[in-house]
């Protein structure tokens, strides 16, 4: 069984992703739109795809069974409602939405259509989560009670360029993208590991002091000056996890931009740039072989020139010892890969999903999860740190 596919922005981004839906065998069209025509040509040239349309809007109207969405952060909500109220499977990056409201249309639209909603958060499957998801069902930690995710991206490494690139002229005013409302690249993957879901949360947002018109509230197109963030969130099972989300720091994210700590009552898991432990009541034990990705393809390949050389690294990275290759397709052995190697699980996790008409790991119950608690925390910021309830749409239904 196969299905066809159009895949929504083909900038540094979309377009890796257009190349490993066309790879996939459960894929049998993918056709590309971008707001750039000559882009979406460009695509549609170099991985041999099967056609492009000329806006979302031609794209909705025509027979292709699924829509990926790789469009500014921002935009996410309502184009995903739209394609799922169109009658399309959806795959979307991150984040899920912006607001809790465009969150529960999503939810909504998905307990309506029955159709496949995946977002495509790459620390699902980034080594240290798979790794401490494992060890976490064997019952290795004990009880968790502590956790810390970080997504540790200076603007420096490469977002400069990156949102010029998607930005244009008015690009200062998307960079002021506020840290907390892109928060999944840290949350989720504590909660790719944990069975919890965040219940409250008080942060602290540091406000900018580049004076470059970057975080600039006059020029912000979110009203944001905060480069930085810290989020405490307490957990429904009685812990405790803490999330940074960091644009001005001195650390190299082209080494490892998430990072991940877990405490057990029985042992623990921690992470630097380049060194993974794992720790019990006895010793310390050095893992970091086992989560370290080896690259898919060189930092100097073709189809990495429009990527800043800083930003590179997060598309080269393929599989690490702790990842189960041997489910992934044939076809995908030696094609490009990405974010610590989860690209393509993301792809297959879709494409199954939408196959077998079952739910993927990261549905949109779990995308709420994942999302939703970074949105609260940005409002708690905004009311210097205020302790604010965050709502939980629940677990996804059972067989679906």
């Amino acid at each position: 069984m196969t299905f066809s596919i159009g895949v929504v922005g083909v900038g540094q981004f979309g377009g890796h992703f257009a190349h490993l839906f066309k790879l996939h065998p459960g894929v049998s069209e993918v056709y590309v739109v971008d707001e750039r025509p000559e882009r979406a040509a460009a695509a549609h040239e170099r991985w041999g795809l099967d056609g492009t349309k000329a806006s979302f809007e031609e794209l909705l109207a025509s027979d292709v069974d699924a829509v990926a969405i790789f469009t500014q952060r921002w935009t996410h909500g309502p184009l995903v409602e739209r394609a799922l109220r169109a009658g399309k499977h959806v795959y979307s990056a991150v984040p899920m939405a912006v607001s809790e409201e465009e969150i529960e249309r999503i939810i909504e639209a998905v307990k309506e259509t029955g159709l496949v909603y995946a977002m495509g958060e790459t620390s699902y499957y980034n080594p240290a989560t798979v790794y401490a998801r494992n060890q976490h069902a064997a019952g290795k930690f004990g009880r968790i009670f502590y956790s810390e995710g970080d997504y540790v991206h200076d603007m420096d490494l490469g977002f400069y360029d990156a949102y010029q690139y998607s930005g244009g002229d008015a690009w200062k005013s998307t960079a002021s993208y506020p840290p907390m409302l892109y928060p999944t690249h840290a949350i989720g993957g504590v909660l790719g590991a944990l069975p919890s879901h965040a219940v409250s949360v008080s942060c602290i947002g540091v406000k900018d002091d580049r004076e470059d018109g970057v975080f600039d509230k006059e020029v912000s197109m979110f009203g944001n000056d905060f480069s930085n963030a810290t989020a405490l969130f307490e957990l429904n099972d009685g812990g405790a996890m803490r999330t940074n989300e960091m644009r001005r720091v001195g650390y190299p994210s082209h080494i490892r931009e998430s990072r991940f700590r877990f405490f057990g009552t029985e042992a623990s898991f921690e992470q630097l740039a380049k060194v993974t432990v794992w720790q019990d009541k006895e010793n310390v034990h050095d893992i970091s072989e086992q989560v370290e990705t080896k690259p898919s393809i060189p930092l100097d390949d073709p189809s990495l020139a429009d990527i800043a050389p800083e930003l590179r690294d997060a598309f080269i990275s393929g599989l690490a010892p702790v990842h189960d290759r041997g489910r992934l397709p044939e076809e995908f052995r030696g094609a490009p890969n990405g974010h610590e190697g989860s690209h393509q699980f993301l792809v297959d996790d879709f494409v199954t999903a939408v196959n077998e008409g079952t739910l993927p790991p990261v549905n949109a119950w779990a995308a709420a999860r994942f999302t939703l608690p970074g949105i609260v925390a940005h409002a708690s910021a905004q009311q210097n740190g205020a302790r604010l309830p965050i709502r939980d749409f629940g677990d996804a239904p059972q067989g679906g």
